[in-house]
């Protein structure tokens, strides 16, 4: 088997930035909501893992067809090589969910694809009894929308958004992916000074570090595609020698985490730590009103508090005052910010250049783009 086919599973509104890191890859792609496809050589595997940014996932894509009875489902999913991807020994759980379509019950869908599969198994490998299941893991998925069925396998393990830096966090942590995100949508480059003043656990500037340095994100962690037979181990200790040759070790960086809690700004400390940035960013514990900007052509990137329960309205809406007041000082600068607080550019002071809407969680939130007027021989 030579090539495969790959989704790279992107949150909703994100599906054009996780395409533009699949094609810097070198591979090309096709965008569907919630998911770029692709087709790739199994070498692609470890490579996507490793270095995709703001994917969620990446998985393989055995096969998609139409059911619209459960005998549909059990003969589409027979027909697919399991062979080619699962081991006799491998052990294949099957996740699912169900949109809009005829077989709504997800847990006989489960079962029904479970069986198939083992079925297929046993006569591919010549098994009487029941499929050992002892050996690596290959995680089934069954996805039914409107009536179409669509059978994957994870490749990743656990989330992409794990990197494996996280030792601790505020009440409602950042994505890191979703942070990667924000920085990927901006044109900031590392020869600019960032800062985050709403850093919390310091997602945002850990990430933007990683991007600077073009340190791979998935280089601290492993993946549960590591231990499968059809991915030759050179592959993989090729992937991890890209990702250190590409990595930019001496690029020096301005970047500036703070946040109202001293607690925060130990937890992003440790972070940095962790992830190996050591002292790469600087963090203060400090308000909004104090933030104090001394370069030209900066960036400032965050997801502030959204003033959600109504105690906290006013001092959100003074914190957002007091950031437009002090930004208007400084034109040259571009601001990034991801919020649900529905009245930011009230109280910011000030007509955004550009809004998108993305889905931080389950919150629907709008990433309004202030972009700063460069100055002259900068």
């Amino acid at each position: 088997m030579k090539n495969v086919t790959l989704i790279a599973t992107a949150a909703m509104g994100l599906e054009s930035v996780v395409a533009k890191e699949v094609k810097e890859l070198g591979y090309e792609v096709q965008v569907e909501n919630g998911r770029v496809v692709f087709e790739a050589p199994i070498s692609a595997i470890p490579r996507c893992n490793l270095w995709l940014r703001t994917a969620d996932r990446v998985k393989i894509l055995v096969g998609e067809f139409k059911a619209v009875t459960f005998d549909e489902l059990f003969e589409g999913t027979k027909q697919l090589p399991w062979e080619n991807y699962i081991t006799e020994e491998g052990q294949f759980p099957v996740s699912g969910k169900s949109v809009k379509s005829e077989l709504h019950s997800v847990p006989d869908c489960q079962k029904i694809v479970k069986k198939s599969i083992a079925e297929k198994l046993k006569l591919k490998h010549g098994v009487v009894h029941k499929m050992p299941e002892t050996g690596e893991q290959y995680k089934i998925e069954v996805s039914l929308l409107k009536d179409m069925a669509a059978l994957t396998i994870d490749t990743s393990g656990y989330g992409l958004h794990k990197r494996g830096y996280r030792v601790g966090q505020g009440e409602a942590p950042l994505k890191e992916t979703m942070a990667a995100a924000l920085i990927l949508l901006t044109n900031w480059n590392p020869d600019y000074p960032l800062i985050d003043p709403f850093c919390g656990s310091g997602t945002i500037p850990i990430e933007a570090a990683l991007i600077g340095q073009n340190i791979a994100p998935g280089f601290n962690r492993d993946f549960v595609s590591e231990d499968w037979p059809m991915i030759k181990k050179k592959y993989w200790d090729k992937a991890f020698e890209e990702a250190e040759d590409y990595a930019n070790y001496d690029q020096k960086l301005s970047i500036v985490g703070s946040d109202i809690d001293h607690k925060m700004i130990q937890i992003a400390q440790d972070n940095a730590m962790e992830a190996g940035l050591g002292d790469l960013v600087t963090w203060k514990q400090m308000q909004v009103k104090d933030l104090s900007i001394r370069n030209n052509n900066g960036y400032i990137i965050g997801n502030p508090p959204y003033g959600q329960r109504l105690s906290d309205k006013e001092s959100v809406a003074k914190m957002y005052r007091d950031l437009g007041s002090i930004m208007k000082e400084h034109p040259s600068w571009s601001v990034y910010i991801l919020t649900a607080y529905d009245e930011f550019e009230k109280e910011y002071g000030q007509k955004a250049t550009k809004k998108r809407k993305l889905f931080n969680g389950f919150i629907q939130t709008n990433y309004y783009q202030y972009f700063g007027q460069k100055l002259k021989g900068e």
